[in-house]
């Protein structure tokens, strides 16, 4: 095993006794950051609160898309507060638009998640923060347009799935992806893999989600990430030492960890 960094998860919504597991096995998983994304103000709060007791932990803030969206007042506390604590998140996160939201409830209106992401992309610009997006299927090129519009080089498309057409524009811009698990099993997965360019993807557990597989039953952990590696490796047939380093020192780069 090599240096990995785990660049999605949701460190906050794990139990106390997994935080605690999880850091514990830190060292030994050669496990190195994890980049703690949040789903509204009191999981910012309980983040930067983790990121304060643990030096690996590096947060992210931000409110999920898939959820009610918040009332102009809560919108106003979390971005004062997100402006009060810029110094201490590495990015925005997670933002973007509800996809499996509105297909569950195809009444729900989109554009009030389209002005509030647009206030997180303003939020991103000014305080020169990378950008942690939630944007899958048609909703991705909803969101580089956006991206375009404010001229934002440093996005991360976590656990992305789209048309051939978006792929293309979101390598052509520079943006980033992250790869699961589930790349392990999903052949959609792995077909992002073989398209998009190494130098332009990082890996991540989404963690506590749960996964499939080899990994059926058990708590997603951040060590999961070394069979990620491993699979990239075979399906881009590159040396696995190799992309280890490239996984690693692209996350590095891009939260400049």
């Amino acid at each position: 095993m090599e240096k990995i960094a785990d660049a999605h998860i949701h460190l906050d919504h794990y139990a106390q006794d997994e935080i605690r597991l999880i850091m514990d096995e830190l060292d030994q998983s050669y496990c190195t950051n994890l980049i703690s994304v949040s789903f509204d103000l009191e999981s910012c709060k309980k983040n930067l609160k983790l990121a304060k007791q643990y030096s690996q932990v590096k947060p992210a803030f931000g409110f999920h898309p898939e959820q009610e969206i918040p009332s102009d007042r809560e919108i106003a506390e979390l971005l004062d507060w997100m402006n009060v604590h810029q110094d201490e998140m590495v990015a925005v996160g997670e933002v973007g638009l509800p996809y499996y939201l509105r297909s569950e409830n195809p009444k729900i209106s989109i554009d009030p998640y389209i002005h509030l992401l647009d206030d997180f992309l303003k939020f991103a610009k000014k305080w020169d923060k990378p950008v942690v997006l939630h944007a899958v299927y048609e909703d991705a090129a909803i969101v580089c347009d956006l991206l375009e519009k404010y001229n934002i080089k440093h996005a991360h498309f976590h656990w992305f799935k789209g048309d051939s057409i978006t792929i293309e524009r979101m390598i052509k811009n520079g943006y980033f992806i992250s790869i699961t698990p589930d790349v392990l099993y999903e052949e959609e997965i792995k077909r992002l893999v073989l398209k998009y360019p190494l130098n332009q993807m990082m890996v991540e557990t989404d963690g506590p989600w749960l996964f499939e597989g080899e990994f059926a039953g058990k708590m997603t952990h951040p060590s999961m990430i070394h069979e990620s590696v491993k699979a990239i490796s075979k399906l881009k047939n590159e040396d696995l030492s190799f992309v280890y380093k490239r996984l690693y020192e692209n996350t590095k780069m891009f939260y400049r960890l």
